[in-house]
């Protein structure tokens, strides 16, 4: 794992935080669009076009055993980072918060960070499928943020929801091994491509994941798995990526989020679709599924002494 997972004040050996009991979803998101500009939320998201907070799912975060929640920007902006925050600061349940900063502007993005400094930011998070230019993560201004994040022991989250996007997560971790860098949705494997009986797309994603789980700096997230198996998934849509995780990952380089609300777009509640994830772990070791229900996360991101 990174170097900053070994050494912070913070940190726990990985055997000690996969015995803990208490489960993190590492994947959670709110928004609202009548304060913050999200460029995804067009007429095709309709369903999902109005405010969603933390409370929202308070009785069924409890009555699904979550105790706590990491939650990860929606939008490449400071309006959208300081919307989590406040809900970081309102609701206890929130445990660390994945924000944003411009990471083309070095200069910019460390004198926000400094701003932030007192908050609960464990990461910095970009989501490269908005970008146009599809080596925007290469570019050298950025390289030189990513060493900023190295040096201030946050991670980068990413999206790579091409082949493209996936190979250049393996470069950026093999040019910044002290960077800890996580895969959010797992690289977004075609799952209802497979369900459809289409093989070529699967086996590239697969070697790719293979690639990435290579540079040992890489974590991943199991979210977004429902949207990529499309509507009526069942678990046994879900167990193929899953499965190929843990074998090019483990489990400790593995973290359970439920992409909440995003996955109601698929009409699923939040209990419907944790559950549905967590139903494809349940084969693991109690070490093992305890790892990716809320170790790997506590170790990765770092989480407080006292969120335990």
């Amino acid at each position: 794992m990174r170097d900053a997972l070994t050494t912070g004040p913070r940190d726990r050996t990985t055997a000690s935080v996969a015995r803990m009991p208490n489960v993190v979803d590492a994947h959670l998101q709110v928004w609202n669009p009548d304060a913050v500009h999200y460029p995804w939320m067009t007429a095709e998201n309709a369903a999902v076009h109005r405010p969603f907070r933390v409370p929202d799912i308070e009785d069924q975060l409890a009555d699904e055993g979550v105790s706590w929640v990491v939650l990860v920007q929606a939008a490449d902006n400071r309006a959208d980072s300081e919307l989590m925050l406040f809900q970081a600061l309102s609701s206890p349940r929130v445990a660390g918060v994945v924000a944003w900063v411009p990471l083309d502007a070095p200069d910019d993005a460390a004198a926000q960070l400094d701003k932030w400094r007192r908050e609960p930011i464990v990461g910095i998070g970009h989501r490269g499928h908005d970008e146009h230019d599809p080596d925007w993560l290469l570019d050298s201004a950025v390289d030189e943020s990513l060493t900023l994040l190295t040096e201030r022991r946050l991670t980068l989250d990413l999206t790579a929801h091409t082949p493209a996007a996936l190979a250049h997560v393996a470069t950026l971790a093999e040019n910044h091994p002290k960077l800890t860098i996580v895969l959010d949705h797992l690289g977004a494997p075609p799952l209802a491509a497979l369900r459809a009986g289409a093989r070529d797309g699967w086996t590239r994603w697969s070697a790719l994941l293979g690639a990435v789980a290579q540079q040992p700096n890489v974590v991943a997230k199991l979210s977004g798995l429902t949207t990529a198996a499309g509507a009526g998934w069942t678990p046994d849509h879900l167990r193929p990526a899953v499965e190929r995780a843990l074998e090019v990952f483990g489990p400790d380089r593995l973290m359970l989020g439920s992409d909440w609300p995003y996955a109601l777009l698929e009409g699923d509640s939040y209990a419907h679709v944790w559950h549905g994830l967590r139903s494809t772990v349940d084969q693991l070791t109690d070490d093992d599924r305890a790892a990716v229900l809320g170790g790997t996360a506590t170790h990765v991101y770092g989480l407080p002494f006292d969120s335990y």
